[in-house]
């Protein structure tokens, strides 16, 4: 496949999803939150902190760039509504409400805000689909609008708990161990919006 021939079948592709049916786009909005949910298991517990590192993060950034901001965010909120409902699904093959309630679920809010920018981004501004203006979108969504309620949940959580709660402490938790696997994630999905999404 020539370089021509790949720009044609990536936009007749996408446009293929725009122009698809709601059934097929919450067939996909379904899929993807599966895809969050297989992403979770992927995970390494920390000692000192409750916040596992997982894969499904990846996966939040990329149904924004795949779905778009409607049925990316729908991709999100089915995720947490299904694993609080009776999939278990989250990180560690848990679920229920007592996630949404616990040291992780200002991330699983964070999750749907993030999807949902990202999707808005990349509808509205085709020439944020390339990689290095979409790394910086998604980095945004990343570090701002999924860790800010992730980071307010846990500091919540860990004082309803009766743990000593500082800004040190909530970010050494919550934040800093997991700034060089996002950015491998950031780095990835922006290569998912350089491959799979048209510049036009």
């Amino acid at each position: 496949m020539n370089i021509d021939n790949y720009y044609r079948t990536r936009k007749n592709v996408f446009e293929r999803f725009e122009d698809s049916s709601t059934a097929t786009k919450l067939v996909m909005s379904l899929l993807m939150a599966c895809f969050t949910g297989i992403m979770a298991q992927i995970i390494i517990p920390l000692p000192w902190t409750p916040v596992p590192i997982t894969a499904q993060t990846f996966a939040v950034l990329c149904s924004g760039l795949l779905l778009g901001k409607k049925y990316g965010c729908l991709s999100q909120i089915l995720y947490v509504i299904l694993g609080i409902a009776f999939i278990p699904w989250f990180g560690g093959m848990t679920g229920g409400i007592e996630i949404l309630l616990g040291s992780t679920g200002g991330f699983l809010i964070g999750f749907i805000i993030a999807s949902y920018f990202i999707g808005a981004i990349r509808d509205k501004y085709c020439s944020a689909r390339n990689f290095t203006r979409m790394a910086i979108v998604i980095g945004i969504a990343n570090f701002a609008l999924i860790y800010i309620p992730g980071l307010a949940g846990l500091a919540l959580w860990l004082n309803a708990t009766g743990t000593p709660v500082s800004i040190v402490n909530v970010l050494m938790m919550g934040l800093v161990p997991f700034i060089a696997g996002d950015i491998v994630k950031i780095l990835g999905s922006a290569t998912v919006s350089k491959v799979f999404l048209p510049k036009d």
